[in-house]
Formats: C-alpha cells, structure tokens, sequence
C-alpha cells in the first residue's frame, strides 16, 4: 500500500491536546460530528460505524488490531494500532485512541497513546482498575521496518506500560516492564494481547489485574518452543509478575502440537477464569484453544487443549461474560477471515454454538475484534472488517443481548451406527424418501445437510481409508457436495467428495500435510457427471500408494499423496454440504460410510455389507429422521 501524508495529531500527553480533546468531546457529546463519525442506524436492537479508516484519519494507510474497554466513569476507549506506511506489522506504526462518552453512540477525534516514531508501537492490552480508576495500557515495542515484511526472527520485542488517571484524556510515558514479565529466555517473538485484560471480582484474588501474553524461544538456530502465559498485579499495575505458563516444544523440523496466543480471558461465575487462546499450524486439530484457571491467574489447570469442531480461521478473538453466557467475536468461516459472528457458550466454554446458531454481524471480510460490556443489557464490538480486504477499517458495532440469537432446541437426528457414534444433527429439514434400498434423506440445495458430532476417531490421519455412498440427483449446474471430512480452502488437510455437473464429473480429493511440508493435494475424476436422476454408488479409497474412485464399480486412479488429511485445521464431517456451508447438495443420499482401512476390490463390489461393523469410523443409513427431545 502507497504511503499517505504524514500529519499526525499532537500527542496527547500535552496540555494542548487535552484542551482540544475536551472541546471535541463538547461538540461531538452536543450531536456534531463530522461525516465519516456519523453512526449509521439500522434496527434499534443494533447498529454500527467506522472508527477508524485510512483517509479518514490523515497520517495513516491502515488501521489494525482494535481493543476497547469501559472506565469507571463510563467512557468507552477505542484503541488501536495506526500504521503509517503500509498494513505491515512491523514497521512504523502508533497506538491510537477514541473516546465516547454515551454508550458508543458518538465518538471524539483520533488521539495518540503512544507514537512509534518509525518503530512498531502496538499490541494494545487495556485493563481497568475499578478500585481507582485508574487505566493500564499494556503494548509491545520492536524496531521498525520500512517495508512490510514481518519483523526478522528472532524479533527483538519488549513490553511497556501506561496508565491513565483522567479517563484516557491523557497519558503516561511508557515504562519498560521487561524486567518483571520478559523471561531471559522469552528472546524472540513476544506480544501483549492484543484484547482488553480483566480485574477479578470474585474470590481470595479479587481486585487482581490480569492480562495474557506469548512468546517464543529461540537457541541461537531455530525457535525452539512457544509460551502462552498471564501476566497478573495485585497492586494497582505498580507490579507484574507472570503467572500461569503453557509451554510447547518446537521439533527440530518445525513442527509442534499447539501454539495458543493472543489470550482472552473472562471471569466465570464461579471465579475462575476461561482463557481461549488463538491456535495456529500445531498438529492437534482446531484454531482455538482453551484452558482455565482456579487460582486467579496464577497456574492452568492442564494445558492449553484445541476445539476441532469451534470453526474459525486462524485468528484473534475475544471473549466476554454477559448474564449466563459467555460470548466469543470471531469470524466464522474456517478458511478465511470473513463472516464476524458473535458465538454462545452456556457451559463455561467448554463447547460453543456452531456456526448456524451464531448470529452473523457482517458477511464481510472481517478479522480480529474485542468486545466490552456497555451496561448489563448491551454488548459493544470493535472489529476490523472491509468490502474487499478485512483490514480496510475498524467497525464498532452496538448490540443487545435480545438481538443474539437465543438457545434452540437440539436438531433432529439421524443414526449413526459407527461404534461409540452418537446421532447426527439433520439441519435445514432434510427429509426421508425412498432409497437405493429402503430409505435414504433428500436435500434441498439451499441449506440441508447433515453433520457429525466431533469425537476422536473421526480424523482419518495419515492412514488408509474408504468413504462409500449412494448418491441420486438432477442437477446440471452447481457443486455438489457429497461428503466432506477435515478443513477446507487450499492451506487444510481434507477428504471430500462431490459432483460438478457444469464439469461433466464427479471428483474425489484428499489433501495432505506431510511434516512441516507444504500441503500436497490429490484428486481423482470420473468421464461423466451420473446426474440422471437415477442412483448410483461412489467409493473413494486411499490404499496402496493410490486414491482411487469408484462409481457404479468403474475406476479411475491416481498417485497418492503423503501424509495426514486431518491436521491442524478446524475439523467437521458432514454430509450434502461443504464445510463452510457456502454449497449444498440438491438431490438423495443413501448409505454413507467411512472405514479407516483401505477395503479391498472384493469388499468394495460386495457392497462392504460384511465389513459394516469392523473399522467402521461412519455409518449412516440414512433412512429416517427423528425428532429432537
């Protein structure tokens, strides 16, 4: 991105500025604001508005990595890191700020917290002491770049400090704080946040200020382990110490099981304290991870565990208590940053409401977010989002609880007979109609599809396997998905199977990551798209070095590819729909089956009838619904 004029505000630590400030808030509290900070007003139960947009602000190309909180006197801060030169995360870039003063209705001018004066200032981690009022800003300093590439590993980051005691009008200069919670061994990458932290309210440890960090540790060669960690007080902010640590080796070849990050944390109403955790490119399965904390902060209960079947990308989110749920911001389309959603939880965090039970704010791009509690009843979210890129602009979004989506009965079901399965969820109003033999369920091609509760024999790993089913459809144009198991987009492991009429074909694909090498892909693909409206059989098997697909018992063949088709991506197996809901199958679907062998050629034109117990991970008969209880 081009640079723009730089003609950034005053500081606002001078006396100036804080006059200005003030005058501002006076126009702008009176229902004066300029264009770009008129809220847009949509149902009363919602609105939104742009804080913070490149040309809206002069001085800066992108605006990124949004944190907000709400003082004691009731003023909502907006923070933000405003980047100068390009979107880059390591070059020059400033920590900015916007006050409101009415529950985010109206905003003031953009101030800056803090300048990077051709540094990377950033990494904002506000937390509020409701026993002073006083506001703590913890951030991230490294060298700044003037390209945008990331900054060189090992990455030479520290922590600082500021606080406020006139809420946010005005500013400390920033202490460094390595001493007290930058281990020695914590030399390369090292990062605040970035969300809002939290005091305690409830417990031996109440009044305690607490926040997360990350870091890495690097030997001189390679980066050698991850640390997730809190970051806690017990004196105002005066103090800090770490806390409760979470630590992953890094293999020599690059590989690790987790690497939880960017931490937010909400008090539940028992005094502990849910700690979720970004996830990225570690071989468990999921992009989120979790843990919690009985102790105010001070250890974990166990380490950090993932969340298959919690579809994110890999990205920020944010946490927030709200009556007897605790609220997730994330975007919800598992390949890519897109779809915000605000997702429910009313067990602690332990599972969340999937993705059809969420309730989307935008379709658009949109990234990482933060969310504060306005007043018992409303919600506001600041999130980064765009029309063509998620990080055009950073959106503030007021809500109501009673516009969430509320709890809904559970979905009807249709059996799974695999061992240990329990039920599959029918959603859209799949129904049973006749099958190839007996019954069989038919889609609509809008939105029915059937789906697979995650247990821990579903992932196919690096192993042999067999998916077979029958399928009958008409339609010419379309995907058309069959089967699909493990992520999606072209950087996740994945099993899918599925019609393309417009193509003339169906086609089979598994893609696989091998190690720490690039994912490898292969596919196989049928002379004829069987869109007679008649039914027909479809198997694909990996076995032998091959991927080989069967309809009606005439093959086709290719070279395998190796390594696990289940690995580091969100996780979901359903059937008539892609992962990502975004294509769904219009047509019948009749005995789905997945073995985690390889079956023979003689088992395969059997049917597989005598291997339907044996190595079974799915079976799905497909012959009727039932109702949820």
């Amino acid at each position: 991105m081009p640079s723009t004029p730089r003609t950034r505000p005053t500081s606002p630590r001078t006396p100036l500025t804080a006059l200005a400030t003030l005058l501002a808030l006076a126009t702008t509290t009176a229902g004066v604001l300029p264009p770009h900070a008129q809220p847009r007003r949509e149902a009363a139960q919602f609105s939104q508005q742009v804080l913070f947009r490149a040309g809206q602000d002069p001085g800066y190309a992108c605006f990124r990595i949004p944190a907000i909180v709400r003082t004691t006197d009731g003023t909502l801060l907006a923070f933000a890191e405003g980047r100068v030169l390009s979107c880059g995360d390591a070059a020059d870039i400033d920590i900015v700020l916007r006050r409101s003063t009415d529950g985010g209705l109206t905003w003031g001018p953009l101030q800056v917290v803090n300048e990077g004066a051709g540094d990377t200032h950033g990494n904002p981690a506000p937390v509020v002491d409701r026993t002073t009022g006083r506001i703590l800003l913890a951030e991230t300093y490294n060298t700044g770049r003037t390209d945008s590439a990331h900054c060189d590993v090992p990455c030479d980051r520290s922590p600082r400090l500021q606080f406020s005691d006139d809420d946010g009008l005005t500013w400390s200069a920033p202490r460094d704080l390595s001493a007290e919670i930058l281990p020695p061994s914590w030399n390369s990458w090292y990062a605040t946040g970035p969300v809002h932290g939290i005091q305690l309210t409830r417990g031996s440890h109440a009044g305690r200020l607490v926040f997360g960090v990350n870091a890495e540790t690097w030997d001189g060669t390679r980066v050698t382990a991850n640390h997730a960690a809190l970051v806690i007080s017990d004196d105002g902010g005066d103090h800090w110490r770490i806390g409760a640590t979470d630590t992953w080796p890094v293999a020599a070849d690059g590989t690790f099981r987790q690497k939880p990050s960017e931490l937010t944390l909400a008090e539940r109403p028992d005094g502990s304290l849910l700690v979720s955790g970004r996830e990225e490119d570690g071989t468990d399965l999921g992009h989120r991870s979790r843990t919690v904390s009985l102790d105010g902060g001070g250890s974990f209960t166990g380490p950090f565990r993932a969340l298959p079947d919690l579809y994110t990308p890999q990205v920020q989110g944010a946490v927030l208590g709200l009556g007897d749920r605790l609220l997730l911001s994330a975007p919800a389309d598992p390949d890519r940053r897109r779809t915000m959603a605000v997702r429910s939880s009313y067990d602690g965090g332990a599972t969340w409401d999937s993705v059809d039970r969420g309730t989307v704010v935008t379709r658009d791009w949109s990234g990482y977010s933060d969310m504060v509690a306005i007043d018992g009843t409303t919600v506001g979210l600041l999130y980064e989002a765009g029309a063509v890129d998620a990080r055009d602009e950073i959106r503030f979004a007021r809500f109501t609880e009673d516009w969430l989506q509320p709890p809904r009965d559970p979905d009807p079901t249709t059996p799974d007979l695999a061992p240990g399965a329990l039920p599959a969820a029918v959603l859209g109003g799949a129904r049973a109609t006749d099958g190839a033999a007996g019954g069989a369920l038919a889609f609509d091609g809008a939105d029915d599809s059937v789906r697979l509760p995650f247990r821990a024999g579903l992932p196919l790993g690096s192993g042999d396997f067999t998916a077979s089913l029958w399928f009958r459809y008409t339609a010419t144009t379309g995907e058309q998905p069959l089967l699909w198991m493990g992520g999606i987009g072209n950087r996740q492991p994945q099993v899918w199977l599925r019609a393309e009429p417009a193509h003339g074909r169906v086609q089979g694909l598994i893609s696989a990551r091998d190690g720490a090498a690039p994912l490898a892909s292969a596919y196989v693909r049928t002379d004829g798209a069987y869109n007679d409206g008649r039914w027909h059989r479809a198997v694909l098997r990996r076995g032998g070095g091959r991927l080989t697909l069967f309809v009606d018992g005439t093959r086709v063949s290719a070279a395998d590819v190796p390594g696990s088709v289940s690995r580091t991506s969100p996780f979901g197996v359903h059937v008539g729909a892609r992962m990502d809901g975004r294509a769904h199958f219009a047509g019948a679907l009749d005995e789905v089956r997945v073995w985690d062998r390889a079956l023979s050629d003689a088992e395969i034109a059997a049917g597989g009838s005598a291997s339907a117990v044996a190595g079974a991970v799915v079976h799905l008969p497909m012959d009727r619904v039932a109702a949820s209880n």
